[in-house]
């Protein structure tokens, strides 16, 4: 049996495991919160090292991209060294591939983006296959990595001005503690609206299902919202606020979908590889196993 394991700087109240049949493999998928405790992340993974397929490292990047220019996150550096024999990846290799074939398919397959004008990306920094994919939609995006990641009032409006951002920020940003960055242990159950116009101005709101929840407003009627990780909670909260639309580019697995470090921990594992896959090899796995965007009308 395959076994993927995420280890996740988020809250334990999140954690899930499933046992499936994928490509004919039984597989064990598993998620594991340490509360925002960095340290009994560390201590996890060494423990586990050698044991399992395949990390993901949840709750945190590994990197922050620019392009095709990447920045490794200093926090997330140190937790990635704890893995000496078993690989880990954190889903940037299918944000870059999957995140972007989801809303080409969105657009190509189905009619949720027509009618669609204004996107919100509460953050683009690490999901730029995304980013790019509504971009060249031609769609108006505002990219709010200033606004909902640094609390700098200053929306950025196109693909040039959100390069030029991440060349000029990075290098610092990736020094910072992640805490700073991102909510993590109990903070990811937490909302606290900042900067709620954007979210008010939009028709679709995609990114960091936890970045969305810290900031969105108390009411989001007739929103679609495009994101990755949501629980049965998640789902029932976002009914009760009015969203019209749930996508998630992950699919749902036994009641929830998973982050996609998970998924693309999986991929590694059914590969067989000890190390992330080229893109060429995610898209062949993605087509493998049929995964497409997991939509669910909620009003």
């Amino acid at each position: 049996m395959k076994h993927v394991v995420s280890i996740s700087l988020g809250s334990s109240r999140r954690n899930h495991s499933v046992e499936m049949e994928f490509a004919g493999e039984q597989c064990r998928v598993e998620r594991i919160g340490t509360d925002g405790d960095l340290d009994r992340m560390i201590a996890m993974i060494k423990d586990l090292d050698g044991k399992v397929d395949c990390f993901g490292l949840g709750g945190m990047d590994l990197y922050a991209w620019a392009g095709e220019k990447r920045y490794m996150i200093r926090d997330a550096k140190k937790v990635a060294r704890a893995a000496a024999k078993t690989p880990m990846v954190d889903g940037s290799g299918l944000k870059n591939t999957l995140e972007r074939e989801a809303i080409l398919y969105l657009s190509s397959e189905t009619d949720i983006l027509d009618g669609v004008k204004q996107v919100l990306m509460t953050s683009a920094a690490d999901r730029y296959g995304m980013a790019l994919s509504f971009w060249n939609l031609g769609l108006k995006v505002t990219f709010g990595d200033l606004l909902y990641l640094l609390k700098v009032p200053v929306p950025i409006n196109s693909m040039k001005s959100l390069q030029l951002a991440v060349k000029i920020l990075a290098p610092v940003v990736v020094l910072l503690p992640f805490k700073l960055l991102y909510p993590t242990g109990d903070k990811q159950n937490e909302t606290a609206p900042k900067f709620t116009k954007y979210f008010d101005r939009a028709d679709a709101i995609a990114g960091d299902f936890h970045l969305i929840r810290r900031n969105m407003p108390p009411r989001l009627p007739g929103k679609i919202i495009i994101t990755n990780t949501t629980t049965r909670e998640d789902v029932a909260l976002l009914r009760d606020m009015g969203v019209k639309i749930l996508v998630t580019t992950t699919p749902e697995l036994k009641g929830r979908s998973f982050g996609t470090n998970v998924m693309e921990a999986l991929l590694v594992a059914l590969a067989g590889k000890k190390e992330e896959l080229t893109g060429e090899e995610y898209l062949h796995w993605i087509k493998e196993l049929k995964f497409v965007p997991r939509i669910e009308k909620l009003n």
